[in-house]
């Protein structure tokens, strides 16, 4: 029996609760080719039956064709993308979480059926990897599974996402084109189309 398409089994879910420091606005709603920041992170992940906007409640409108987000605060706001994935693990249902942030805009949902393709028995995360063999944990699938890894990394001090998933337990899935993974921190990003 092969498995359903990911968007049968996959929680998705954005996080946007950031203070968009370096970008000197909400960079959530920026535009880029004609569309926020936000909804080009949702669009990628549409099709997920569960999806999940970690933010602030009230902050954001999604447009009608998205779908039904539900909105969730940052269990510890300010706390960075590993406190995100916390609340993402929190209110998903058990499974599968394909989790990014508001600031990747050119993932598609070819990116999260590929990763999803990859998910092997045993294994906790799934993670691409750009042209220098670099994890990216930023836009990867994280098993509600790792809740408590991930409570207890926060809990002690951690904040770095690359943490969030033992080595031993994520696969790791190369061959992405390089701007997958342009990550817009300045509105200067927003011009380089990749």
């Amino acid at each position: 029996m092969t498995r359903p398409p990911p968007e049968l089994w996959l929680t998705g879910a954005v996080t946007a609760g950031g203070r968009s420091s370096r970008f000197g606005s909400d960079k959530a709603l920026a535009l880029l080719d004609g569309r926020t920041l936000l909804e080009r992170a949702c669009a990628s992940l549409q099709d997920c039956p569960v999806r999940l906007l970690i933010a602030p409640p009230g902050r954001y409108a999604l447009p009608a064709h998205l779908g039904r987000w539900n909105t969730h605060p940052d269990l510890r706001p300010g706390e960075g993308p590993l406190a995100g994935l916390e609340s993402a693990l929190t209110h998903a249902p058990p499974g599968w979480v394909a989790f990014t942030g508001v600031d990747l805009p050119w993932l598609t949902p070819d990116y999260w059926r590929a990763l999803s393709a990859a998910v092997t028995s045993g294994c906790l995360s799934v993670q691409a990897t750009d042209g220098q063999g670099r994890p990216q944990p930023l836009a990867a699938l994280y098993h509600t599974d790792l809740l408590p890894h991930v409570t207890a990394l926060l809990d002690s001090g951690e904040r770095r996402l690359r943490h969030a998933a033992p080595p031993e337990q994520t696969v790791q899935v190369g061959g992405f084109e390089a701007r997958t993974f342009l990550n817009v921190n300045t509105p200067e990003e927003l011009m380089v189309d990749g």
